[in-house]
């Protein structure tokens, strides 16, 4: 009778050095070589295992397997990437570096190399590295590359991926882990996979696919088992974070007699629908929470139609927007086909959502919302003072130099990843170029803490003005927003600032 076999520890010699790791001969060999890449750091493609004069491949075990018992030791060979000693050279001017060159020298953020139209995953992990709370919660997290669950396994390599990138690691080691990102993500969504027939190359896939598995896998993975949450609540960081909550009422058109009935479901996104009548982002928005649906009428006893209206009961710290751009249809003959609506839909660096709210959240926001007012008119009474009283040179240089910024916190108390004003400020952007969401090219725009904005092309990243990532609004054939993520508008602790009247030795 066979049966799953169960983990085994062996040794693995490389070298000088020498590792104790769990194997299983379920799993296959590559799953034993991720392992080892993060204990010597050699490359998966860079290993050599042999064992009894025995290759070991990335697939199977083959003749090897019988020789693998508890407590024997198997061989590896292969480099870790060494980083070289900077050469002595000649001072290279600005205008004379590539792309890369000047992204090193300007300490820009690392890029991603396109590993065959891996665009859509290169954008959707820029643009959510900048969520400065989901890369510390991932530096936590345990390695979990024996985890029971895929989703376990794709947080461990997205922390070793975000990992790589903070740490400006060489090349070939952000590359290793990229491509052990990619390969565990093809295991959640298996079509990610797929290859074209004739090149063998892999296939294009929609960046918003892409980023709603990340999310979900993220959700079920960072998870805080130690802490309990209080009613109604969850310790996942994603839904802590990322999830807004939508109440949604349904009035039947068909029978005065069905009542009117609510429902509460999760969401991590709002969606922007696109028609005639939307120039902007906000309209788009508050179309989508109206409508009409078909569902079954219990009054009636069949299907009828119903009129709904949403409104927002919970909002994250970090929101998620997609523009609903692509839609099927037909080309030519009967080939279906994904098309995209290319309509400029004006979007702003900073999100006013309490239009969007329940009432009750409303209430709830206006404590803060109302300190935001209070900030802006202290500073300009303070800018007026300062005109009109005159600052000395000393107090201005003391401003500087000693007032550090504070901020509020920015969710509520009792609800941790909330936000407590639904003011919101644009992080980053994922954009597409092109005619359907399986093809075309995928790009990430991120906003840095010193207000930069970065585009991040794959593995060509350079530094672009606000002025450029507002022309994302489509119209044509550029670069076109497809996913915004907003981060919270964090209010500012004031502190008194007192200038004082010219003393006697002043004048």
């Amino acid at each position: 009778c066979s049966g799953k076999q169960m983990a085994a520890k062996v040794h693995v010699k490389w070298g000088k050095s020498k590792f104790e790791v769990e194997l299983n001969l379920d799993d296959k060999p590559k799953a034993l070589k991720s392992t080892l890449f993060q204990l010597s750091g050699v490359p998966p493609d860079r290993q050599t295992l042999m064992i009894g004069g025995i290759k070991i491949g990335d697939e199977e075990w083959g003749k090897a397997r019988d020789k693998l018992k508890p407590n024997t030791t198997l061989m590896m060979m292969g480099s870790a990437e060494i980083l070289p000693e900077a050469p002595i050279q000649q001072v290279k001017f600005v205008e004379d570096m590539s792309e890369n060159e000047k992204a090193v020298g300007l300490g820009l953020p690392t890029g991603l190399e396109n590993l065959g139209n891996t665009c859509y995953v290169n954008a959707t992990l820029q643009c959510l590295r900048a969520v400065p709370e989901l890369r510390e919660v991932l530096k936590s997290y345990p390695n979990n590359e024996r985890g029971i669950q895929i989703s376990q396994i794709l947080a461990t390599r997205l922390k070793h991926l975000y990992g790589s990138m903070d740490a400006g690691a060489a090349g070939i080691i952000v590359k290793a882990t990229l491509s052990m990102f990619i390969e565990i993500l093809h295991e959640a969504v298996p079509h990610f996979g797929e290859r074209d027939d004739k090149t063998g190359s892999l296939q294009q896939q929609d960046a918003h696919e892409c980023w709603s598995a990340v999310v979900s896998n993220l959700a079920e993975s960072l998870v805080n088992r130690g802490s309990v949450a209080l009613a109604g609540q969850s310790t996942s960081f994603i839904d802590q974070y990322f999830s807004l909550q939508l109440q949604t009422k349904y009035k039947c058109e068909d029978s005065a007699s069905e009542p009117e009935t609510l429902e509460v479901e999760k969401s991590y996104q709002l969606s922007c629908f696109i028609s005639q009548d939307v120039k902007y982002l906000h309209t788009g928005l508050l179309k989508g929470l109206e409508g009409t649906v078909e569902k079954h009428c219990p009054a009636l006893g069949k299907d009828a139609h119903y009129c709904k209206k949403s409104s927002v009961s919970r909002l994250p710290a970090y929101l998620t927007i997609q523009f609903v751009r692509f839609f099927v249809g037909k080309a030519g003959g009967s080939e279906v086909v994904s098309k995209k609506i290319l309509k400029d839909v004006k979007f702003p660096m900073k999100l006013d959502v309490y239009e969007m709210c329940s009432a009750s959240l409303q209430e709830k926001l206006l404590p803060i919302r109302q300190k935001f007012k209070q900030v802006e008119d202290q500073k300009l009474i303070q800018k007026a003072k300062e005109i009109t009283e005159g600052a000395t040179l000393g107090l201005r240089q003391h401003n500087a130099a000693e007032m550090k910024v504070e901020y509020e916190p920015f969710s509520f108390p009792d609800d941790p990843g909330s936000s407590n004003s639904g003011f919101y400020e644009l992080l980053a952007v994922l954009t597409h170029q092109g005619r359907s969401s399986s093809s075309g090219h995928y790009l990430g725009w991120v906003k840095r803490k010193n207000g930069d904005w970065i585009r991040l092309d794959d593995d060509v990243v350079n530094i672009v003005p606000e002025e450029e990532v507002l022309k994302l609004s489509g119209g044509g054939d550029w670069h076109t927003a497809y996913i915004l993520l907003y981060g919270p508008c964090k209010l500012e602790k004031l502190k008194e600032c007192v200038v004082d009247s010219p003393s006697s030795m002043d004048i």
